[in-house]
């Protein structure tokens, strides 16, 4: 809110402690579809003029362009609306590729009947001429939309993707931020900077370096990278077998399993829930084709191009 709502932010009383509703909120039919109208995130605040005991803030982020957009959000806004019976302010950060497209209202207009709604958006596209602001504000969100940005910048040229996958990273340990956020913010930008394996294996050995550099005396991004749950079940099988062949089938289904929880864990963040067919897939690719698929995940569109 502060970040990409600041006179929004400011009506707000922060004294008292907002309340998520996101459990609440699952088990609301919006718009009669349950499965697929349900909204990112839904906090409940008291604004500072009094006027409302409490109303509720819905956060929504649109990754690609949608021409239904408006209509959705105003499903959203009703549907929470219905169900609470408190007013409700829905706010959109954009995270397409297209600059001109600027949505802000759905509105129809028959006989003299006039429905719809107008809400206030964030696009990150907009900041991508104030690098330097971003690079210098100690708040978090403008790191991700920093990372954001240099993602969709690079997305064709894995080195320089590196190159500014790297001095986010360098950046995180230049905050007097606590290692709760740090590793947090690791993991955002990670996440949204996949890289190919080769660079992969390379930014781990540099952050390794790093760490010893400043002396970090705790269990940090690193160590999170190199753990594997998969590969540790792996480990623990094999050993109880006590037997070398055990070992290694129990090394290799860590691998795997380890291999595809991450890929799954990736594509559901990056599309949202998978399908049953494609968590099916999952489950019985080989190593090779789990490597090709999270290697083509950066440059796709849709889970159609990833397993393409």
């Amino acid at each position: 809110m502060a970040f990409f709502f600041i006179d929004l932010h400011n009506q707000i009383d922060w004294n008292k402690q907002p309340r998520l509703r996101d459990k609440e909120l699952a088990s609301i039919a919006l718009g009669g579809k349950p499965s697929s109208m349900v909204a990112d995130k839904l906090i409940e605040v008291s604004l500072l003029d009094g006027g409302e005991h409490w109303v509720l803030v819905h956060i929504e982020v649109q990754a690609q362009r949608d021409a239904s957009m408006g209509r959705r959000v105003l499903d959203y806004n009703y549907g929470i609306f219905k169900h609470y019976g408190r007013p409700v302010a829905s706010l959109i950060v954009l995270a397409d590729d297209a600059p001109a497209w600027h949505p802000r209202a759905f509105h129809t207009d028959v006989l003299g009947t006039v429905m719809g709604i107008s809400f206030p958006t964030a696009k990150l596209l907009d900041y991508a001429g104030r690098s330097s602001e971003l690079l210098a504000s100690h708040n978090p969100f403008a790191l991700v939309t920093l990372a954001h940005l240099r993602t969709q910048e690079t997305r064709h040229d894995a080195a320089q993707l590196y190159a500014a996958k790297w001095q986010l990273t360098k950046l995180l340990f230049q905050h007097d931020w606590d290692k709760e956020r740090i590793l947090v913010l690791f993991n955002v930008i990670d996440w949204m900077m996949a890289l190919p394996r080769a660079l992969q294996q390379r930014y781990k050995r540099n952050l390794l370096k790093l760490e010893k550099e400043l002396k970090m005396n705790w269990i940090g991004p690193t160590q999170q990278l190199f753990i594997e749950e998969g590969l540790q079940i792996g480990l623990k099988q094999g050993l109880e077998k006590g037997l070398e062949k055990g070992l290694e089938q129990g090394l290799e289904r860590g691998r795997k399993e380890g291999a595809v929880a991450l890929l799954e864990r990736q594509l559901t963040r990056r599309f949202g829930p998978l399908p049953k067919t494609v968590q099916r897939k999952l489950a019985k690719a080989s190593m090779v084709e789990l490597a090709a698929w999270s290697d083509a995940l950066p440059e796709a569109q849709s889970l159609k191009q990833v397993f393409a």
